[in-house]
């Protein structure tokens, strides 16, 4: 399997039945390992299901994890980090492509370090009308409160320390791509 180090990939989000629900168009990869996969982005342009266009506000780290069924957003906000949490299935890379089914329920902490539920009732529309099974229910609710565990004891990925390392790294990176670009 190619490593994505150091590459530019797309980011794909999908419903549980297959369509698309959510494109990053370019985010850069800043740390794979065996267990998750890091990239980082800055205004990156995002396709919505209805083709709908947007462009991302701040920098963001986005982490991925292969056993995992969840993923994050770190968003770099004025007042701090806010993390944003998918309750989604493992990523699997295809075609240098990072992607995930996501099952709607998110889990949000500001930097002020409310923890917020949200998209409950989506969540239940979404669980009758794509008909998510028991075991996907009893896994995401398993993990809710895994997840808020981790939060509030502020372990990886919700390190604000280690969120702006890799932020860092992606710029020195990145900046050397574009000096490196512009010398041509």
């Amino acid at each position: 399997m190619d490593k994505l180090r150091k590459k530019w990939v797309e980011v794909q989000g999908y419903k549980h039945d297959g369509r698309m629900h959510r494109i990053w168009d370019s985010t850069y990869v800043v740390e794979e390992t065996d267990e998750y996969i890091v990239v980082s982005s800055k205004k990156v342009k995002v396709i919505e299901h209805d083709f709908r266009i947007w462009y991302t506000k701040e920098p963001a780290i986005m982490v991925f994890f292969k056993e995992k069924w969840w993923n994050i957003i770190a968003m770099f906000k004025k007042g701090g980090i806010t993390y944003y949490v998918n309750l989604a299935s493992p990523y699997i890379v295809d075609k240098q492509k990072i992607k995930y089914i996501d099952y709607d329920l998110d889990i949000k902490k500001y930097p002020d370090q409310e923890i917020r539920l949200i998209d409950v009732k989506e969540y239940g529309y979404h669980r009758k009308k794509y008909g998510y099974g028991e075991d996907i229910d009893k896994i995401l609710r398993y993990n809710i409160n895994k997840i808020k565990q981790k939060m509030i004891n502020k372990e990886f990925p919700f390190d604000d320390n280690k969120i702006k390392e890799y932020y860092d790294l992606f710029l020195e990176e990145t900046k050397k791509k574009d000096e490196y670009e512009s010398e041509d």
